[in-house]
């Protein structure tokens, strides 16, 4: 028969597993908007004088960003949920004092955390929206702006924009 505490150790073990999976999928999502950044400008500068192909950077990278941000969301809800709920029903089954998953809260104390957390931040935003951002700006100054292509930038530019707020909101810069 399987004590109650076994049982938690293996949802611990598959919550671990699962963040460790979501991990590695959203830091290659940083890789993959490069690759598409380069894909698109690469693409429009071999076009020469093609600068609308410049659109297709935003929601690209709004799609990539989005899916970036809904994974570490999910990493960090892993780690709370280890810290405020499994954690403290492991110890009290077990009598310890002390955090069961002491690393879990541990890292989380670093002195650093929130200047790492403020550069994080900083890199997620230039990525996802300052690109987007700065290919809507250049499409703006050099390209022709046909009124369809116009509407569709503006679009654009306000998904770029939710999404920078949502990624500002889900940034965690005081916990």
């Amino acid at each position: 028969m399987i004590d109650i505490g076994q049982l938690l150790l293996a949802e611990y073990e598959q919550i671990k597993q699962e963040q460790r999976a979501r991990i590695g999928f959203r830091d290659n999502l940083i890789y993959a908007t490069l690759g598409v950044m380069a894909a698109v400008i690469g693409s429009t500068l071999a076009r020469g004088g093609h600068l609308e192909m410049l659109l297709l950077l935003p929601p690209l990278s709004v799609v990539l960003g989005w899916t970036y941000l809904v994974n570490d969301e999910k990493i960090s809800a892993v780690g709370r949920y280890i810290r405020d709920d499994l954690s403290p029903r492991l110890a009290e089954l077990t009598s310890v004092q002390t955090d069961v998953f002491g690393w879990e809260s541990a890292h989380r104390r670093d002195a650093r955390r929130g200047s790492r957390k403020r550069f994080q931040l900083t890199v997620d935003l230039m990525t996802f929206c300052g690109a987007p951002l700065a290919a809507l700006a250049v499409y703006w100054l050099l390209g022709p702006i046909p009124w369809p292509l116009m509407v569709i930038s503006l679009a654009e530019t306000a998904m770029v924009i939710v999404l920078a707020v949502q990624v500002v909101r889900y940034a965690e810069l005081g916990r």
